[in-house]
């Protein structure tokens, strides 16, 4: 080994991810859903989820839930809720890596609270993920924003949960965004792309 191989430092890891958004992309939205017993899986999404881990990549939810910060229900409630969308995806060999969470209504102040990419930004630093490689999946503005702002490759949006309405409402946005079905189609579409 020569002198100049001994100097070089080892270049970082860096990991593809795929960030989501929670309710309507996931799983069925209920409206400020707080019962783990309501929670419904949208068709697809756990073999979606497999389908695009086993491909390498790091799955990541960030979620608003402001239904905490507008006093709806408890943190402890939203966790209870995460926990049962943990357990229902291991079935099917789903890993999550991290679920990102902002508490907060929209009208207080907020660090992570999307369209913010501070969890993305989080996320880089925590787990070595390189936005530029990575996408973000979600059905509002806030979640194609939210990847725009960190400078991750494409925003998706599905048009479960509230995805057609904003579809519908944001035709200048659209340009920008890869519009599909559901989260079995965005995991077929970002599959397709070069690694």
């Amino acid at each position: 080994m020569d002198e100049k191989s001994k100097l070089k430092t080892p270049e970082p890891k860096s990991f593809r991810a795929v960030f989501l958004d929670r309710d309507g992309t996931i799983n069925v939205d209920r409206h400020y859903l707080s019962d783990p017993a309501q929670l419904e899986l949208i068709p697809g999404a756990g073999t979606a989820l497999r389908r695009l881990q086993d491909a390498g990549f790091l799955l990541v939810i960030v979620t608003n839930q402001s239904g905490i910060g507008r006093g709806y229900y408890t943190e402890e409630a939203m966790h209870a809720v995460n926990r049962r969308l943990i357990a229902e995806l291991a079935e099917q060999g789903v890993r999550l890596r991290k679920i990102y969470y902002s508490p907060e209504a929209p009208d207080q102040p907020s660090i992570g609270r999307k369209p913010s990419p501070a969890f993305l930004f989080a996320a880089r630093d925590e787990l070595g993920v390189d936005l530029a490689r990575s996408y973000m999946i979600g059905d509002k503005v806030i979640d194609l924003e939210c990847g725009w702002n960190a400078g991750i490759s494409r925003s998706l949006l599905v048009r479960t949960g509230y995805g057609l309405v904003t579809e519908r409402q944001h035709p200048d946005k659209m340009e920008r965004t890869v519009v599909v079905d559901d989260l079995p189609a965005a995991a077929e579409w970002i599959l397709g792309q070069p690694a």
